[in-house]
């Protein structure tokens, strides 16, 4: 059951009057997005240095795809349980909390990840990595959403998402121009420029509001469960998602491997395919959120979305295109349709009360980065009956299939007031 926070006039007026509040929703937007960038930077940059980095380790040939995998499952694997920690200490401590730990060990971790000697310390230090890197999405949309207000949110959370997509392209551009290894000191060195900018944001006053009750109960995962409608919620937000990362984790990530057996003309370069489908998520999560804002609909623009990922999905493995050119854009093609990635993480906040918001949003979309460890299972497990390309598209139409079962399932969240909390017995 929901219970209503005692709300007062300046309270509801917060976002349209006070001038420090407003200063305090742009620097939340800014600091977000800018943090989500970097983010973004270092989740994919180990898709576009694989090759290049496994090599310099002594892998060839099957390694670098069999080794891959077990070190892209180990960074979702950090990314799983980070997403439950940083969740929990969201709701327990506050969001600003997150938004300073998790940056702060990603990026010494990113420094590290430039001196590993070995497969097993690499893929060791990107578990820690991911562990940091769950925490930034879900606290950065948790506390825009929670300081703008209901009718606003949708662009500041489209704001935070478009810029922080921008970060695979920025992580594709630099990886031509510099090493492996000091692609990694980048990461490392931005993330923790970023923490002197982070000194000036003020915690969200819904999340403070809740600080004054004792016995509400915050941020326990368990007690997510423990209901069937909030244990529905929760995995129906989830499965919405999974499409987005079955096409960034194998579409995009192993399309070096894809394009031979598609028979291109020459070998696809994983930088060049990240920034392409990097580029179209920065378009297709821009469109997504505004689409939201101007129709008033987040489930209606995530269907569309996936109806069109299926279609990509199709062209991309049968479309019978050879010139790399073409697939290229296809890349950006393929990106633009899975960009709701917006609308999607404001779905996932919008859902849940203020005492388990930061779970709910910091875990969910972890959840979803970390279904990248049963999709490439599914994914390399059919490739001992059938083709890498059947392969794809059976893991494919299974992971589309269920999120749109799932969309049905779920409600119409646009315009929500976030200002509740979900009341749970203790005795629970």
């Amino acid at each position: 059951m929901k219970i209503p926070i005692r709300r007062t006039a300046i309270n509801l007026l917060m976002n349209e009057i006070n001038p420090q509040s407003k200063r305090a929703v742009y620097l939340a937007v800014l600091v977000a997005a800018l943090g989500y960038f970097v983010d973004i930077y270092d989740l994919i940059l180990f898709s576009i240095v694989r090759v290049e980095s496994l090599s310099a380790l002594g892998c060839t040939g099957r390694e670098l795809e069999q080794h891959g995998v077990w070190i892209l499952n180990m960074q979702m694997l950090g990314m799983l349980l980070g997403g439950i920690f940083w969740g929990i200490l969201g709701d327990k401590k506050g969001r600003l909390s997150v938004l300073f730990g998790s940056i702060l060990l990603y990026s010494l971790a990113n420094l590290a990840n430039a001196y590993v000697q070995s497969v097993d310390q690499y893929a060791w230090v990107r578990l820690i990595a991911g562990f940091g890197l769950a925490g930034e999405l879900g606290a950065g949309i948790t506390l825009v959403g929670e300081l703008m207000s209901r009718e606003k949110r949708g662009n500041g959370t489209t704001v935070v998402v478009t810029v922080g997509a921008a970060g695979a392209i920025f992580a594709g551009m630099l990886s031509q121009l510099v090493s492996w290894r000091t692609a990694y000191l980048v990461g490392g060195g931005l993330g923790l420029s970023l923490l002197a900018l982070r000194v000036g944001l003020r915690e969200s006053g819904m999340f403070q509001r809740t600080q004054q009750h004792s016995k509400l109960v915050k941020g326990d995962f368990r007690l997510l469960f423990l209901s069937a409608r909030r244990a529905r919620l929760f995995l129906h937000s989830i499965l919405i998602g999974i499409p987005i990362w079955f096409c960034v984790g194998i579409l995009i990530t192993f399309s070096p491997e894809l394009g031979r057996d598609l028979q291109l003309e020459g070998p696809v370069l994983p930088a060049l395919a990240v920034m392409c489908a990097y580029g179209g998520l920065v378009f297709g999560d821009f469109v997504s959120g505004l689409a939201s804002q101007w129709f008033r609909t987040r489930k209606g623009v995530v269907r569309v979305f996936l109806w069109i990922t299926l279609a990509c999905v199709v062209f991309y493995l049968y479309g019978g295109i050879q010139k790399l050119r073409d697939f290229y854009v296809l890349c950006f093609v393929l990106g633009s349709a899975t960009g709701y990635w917006a609308v999607f993480v404001t779905m996932a906040s919008e859902h849940f009360g203020t005492n388990f918001r930061s779970t709910a949003t910091t875990s969910i979309p972890n959840f979803v980065r970390g279904s990248v460890l049963p999709i490439t299972f599914l994914y390399t497990s059919l490739q001992m009956s059938v083709s890498r390309i059947e392969s794809a598209l059976i893991t494919g139409v299974i992971c589309i299939g269920v999120a749109l079962w799932s969309l049905n399932h779920l409600h119409e969240t646009w315009g929500r007031d976030l200002d509740f909390v979900e009341e749970i017995d203790r005795k629970t």
